[in-house]
């Protein structure tokens, strides 16, 4: 009988753990079949390359951080700045956030991964506008809190400042209902006492 292969996800989830920690330069075959205690003979039945690879890991991070994102929060309860703001934990959970920051970081020098992150950030962004077209209607303040909401959910994590007499999760959660807040009603015009 024949040595159990250890299953093609094993190599991707490795990769993934991998890439989170240490950037896409650490991703290696060998490194791999270490951490997982086998040899690299099983990678090729898999994969023809390393490239083969990574190509499957974003292909999993994508779908993720996307596709699971929108099925879970299509069925949850609760209006859309709910489902808004439950997208974000979803995808900046223990588990995604580093990939996507290390995904960030490896779309800086290879043209094809920033194409993968432009379509990911794309379909998130269409998200928050449809999320934020719930409570205002101008186009230009929708586009503008749409942003503002991305940079906040990403930032944060490069943010080392404190917020004196707050913790981050307050000063965060206080971010997010003045992005998702109507806006003020547009005062009447002074008209002219006859």
């Amino acid at each position: 009988m024949g040595a159990l292969r250890t299953p093609r996800e094993k190599w991707v989830e490795e990769g993934l753990r991998t890439l989170a920690s240490g950037g896409v330069d650490a991703v290696r075959v060998e490194a791999l079949a270490k951490s997982l205690g086998v040899t690299k003979g099983g990678f090729y039945g898999y994969f023809a390359d390393r490239d083969a690879l990574l190509t499957e890991m974003l292909d999993t991070w994508e779908r993720e951080a996307t596709d699971e994102v929108l099925d879970r929060i299509a069925h949850e309860d609760g209006d859309t700045r709910d489902k808004a703001r439950l997208a974000g934990q979803l995808t900046f959970s223990e588990r995604l956030r580093p990939i996507d920051l290390a995904v960030r970081d490896w779309a800086r020098r290879d043209r094809t991964v920033a194409e993968r992150l432009r379509r990911v950030d794309n379909t998130r962004m269409a998200l928050l506008r449809e999320a934020i077209g719930t409570v205002c209607t101008d186009p230009d303040e929708i586009e503008a809190r749409s942003l503002l909401a991305f940079c906040v959910a990403i930032g944060n994590h490069f943010l080392a400042a404190d917020h004196p007499g707050r913790t981050r999760a307050e000063v965060l959660a206080r971010a997010g209902d003045l992005i998702l807040a109507r806006p003020p009603a547009a005062a009447e015009p002074d008209r002219p006492h006859r």
